[in-house]
């Protein structure tokens, strides 16, 4: 609840995704970081293909040295657009995103996939498949079971991949309410409360002194009313031409899907 409540915020803060640029989409491996051998990036780009020909969902892999000042999340759904992974009417698509000096990695889901790509199964895989093999070194390995493991969502019957995402929903809910996070919110609407009741007292002290008038609305954004939004970051060039590339890479490009900021992140 509260990290919605905080990626909302990251991509209010970051609203014209499309003003920025991101580097050439060259196919469904774009390895910029260099943490794969071109046999392992060949193995999965086959992988990937084969998901695609089998469920028309795209599955694209992309790590980068480093992310320029932004956030994975605002980052993450900003490069899913830019590069449209996904049909354009179903927005199938689904990026695997590696920051290697920030050591960050994201799981970012386009529109269509949300129901069953959910955020705590995307966030239980980067959590067992991918950052243990990350933290020993094995930065291949990480890939390749996390592509695996979104594979194998991907091309679950929808029962089972149901039942998956309810599995992951309660061991998330499990682990928040063992590590306490529940305070947070808390905290944030006291906060609220207090601001509100200091407001009120002011305007009953002072209000002769100020003239009435119309007042719109107050539309207060908090924890478990944020979600997805607009993302983006700070407009900085890779070197290699800004915006996508649709066609490189042997053929293949995004559908024109998009993104919402579904998915989750995390670190090693």
């Amino acid at each position: 609840m509260i990290r919605g409540f905080l990626l909302f915020l990251a991509l209010l803060v970051a609203a014209p995704a499309l003003a920025q640029t991101y580097p050439p989409l060259t196919g469904r491996v774009v390895d910029l970081a260099d943490l794969l051998t071109p046999g392992q990036e060949a193995e999965l780009s086959r992988k990937l293909e084969a998901l695609e020909a089998a469920s028309s969902r795209q599955l694209v892999v992309a790590t980068f040295p480093d992310l320029q000042g932004r956030t994975i999340e605002e980052f993450g759904v900003g490069l899913g657009r830019a590069w449209g992974i996904g049909q354009r009417q179903a927005n199938n698509g689904v990026v695997l995103i590696v920051a290697r000096d920030e050591r960050k990695v994201r799981i970012e889901v386009g529109y269509g996939l949300e129901g069953i790509m959910t955020d705590a199964i995307s966030s239980r895989i980067i959590r067992n498949d991918i950052v243990p093999r990350f933290r020993a070194g094995d930065y291949p390995g990480g890939i390749d079971a996390g592509a695996d493991a979104i594979i194998a969502q991907l091309q679950a019957p929808p029962e089972a991949a149901e039942a998956n995402a309810r599995q992951a929903a309660a061991a998330e809910s499990g682990r928040h309410r063992r590590g306490g996070g529940s305070f947070l919110p808390l905290i944030f609407w006291v906060i609220v409360l207090l601001f509100v009741l200091f407001s009120m007292i002011r305007r009953g002290i002072g209000g002769k002194r100020y003239r009435r008038g119309r007042r719109g609305p107050v539309i207060i954004w908090g924890p478990g009313l944020g979600g997805g939004g607009w993302g983006g970051g700070s407009s900085s060039s890779w070197g290699s031409g800004g915006g996508s590339s649709w066609g490189g890479g042997g053929g293949f490009s995004g559908g024109g899907g998009s993104f919402g900021g579904g998915g989750a992140s995390g670190g090693w």
